[in-house]
């Protein structure tokens, strides 16, 4: 996405599908690690779906000589055959935010222009969407979503340190579920705490406090875990 065909060398891949094949085919042997090894739960992280929501980022796939609703389509093909390497016992599910290192972001705009393509994946159970900040959008893309998924709703802001409203999270999720089933909603931070060493503008006590208010939220919601 970030340079377009010249960032795939001509010589070795003349064809990019055989690119995307052996892209494929290295997630799906180490997906069969995992599963040898005991995994039942994988998260994928893919933040180009969420940047494929703004305008000035579109504008420059399309000065590197690509289409950005052809890039969408096709990196949705492309996580949704990766996720179809994964056996039926194990759980697959996408993650995509508009960045998160140290505590700033890098794209703005709603699902809508994405919707439609992104999160009708066959071999993918749930998605967890960003929705912290204004930049995010409404809720309405999530009616493309089909109704036997799990959508992760990520109200929580990781980035700033203030603790959201217990109430204006329940709301939040009454808005969402005139979209989408409630008891298939479920609740999260916006994404994690750190994407890498440096952190982010947060303390872990402020994380604790966070993490706290979502299980008690979500209890409320949707009855305890125990």
């Amino acid at each position: 996405m970030r340079g377009g065909r010249k960032t795939v060398s001509e010589s070795v891949y003349p064809d990019i599908e055989e690119f995307w094949n052996d892209i494929i085919s290295a997630f799906h042997e180490e997906i069969h690690d995992l599963e040898a090894a005991g995994c039942t739960y994988l998260q994928l992280d893919e933040i180009s779906f969420a940047f494929l929501c703004d305008a000035t980022i579109r504008e420059r796939i399309r000065a590197d000589g690509l289409d950005p609703d052809v890039v969408t389509r096709d990196y949705a093909h492309v996580v949704d055959a990766i996720a179809g390497g994964a056996s039926p016992s194990m759980t697959v599910t996408v993650h995509t935010c508009r960045g998160n290192f140290q505590s700033m972001w890098m794209a703005e705009g709603g699902y809508d222009r994405v919707a439609s393509m992104t999160f009708n994946q066959p071999h993918v159970d749930g998605y967890f969407l960003e929705y912290d900040s204004e930049r995010s959008g409404g809720f309405e893309p999530l009616k493309y979503i089909p109704k036997d998924k799990k959508v992760v709703l990520g109200l929580v802001s990781s980035k700033r340190a203030q603790l959201e409203s217990k109430d204006v999270l329940k709301r939040r999720i009454d808005e969402a579920a005139k979209f989408f089933p409630l008891e298939q909603l479920c609740l999260s931070p916006q994404c994690g705490f750190a994407s890498t060493h440096h952190g982010n503008h947060i303390t872990e006590d402020d994380e604790r406090r966070k993490l706290a208010l979502i299980v008690e939220v979500a209890a409320e919601i949707w009855g305890s875990a125990e």
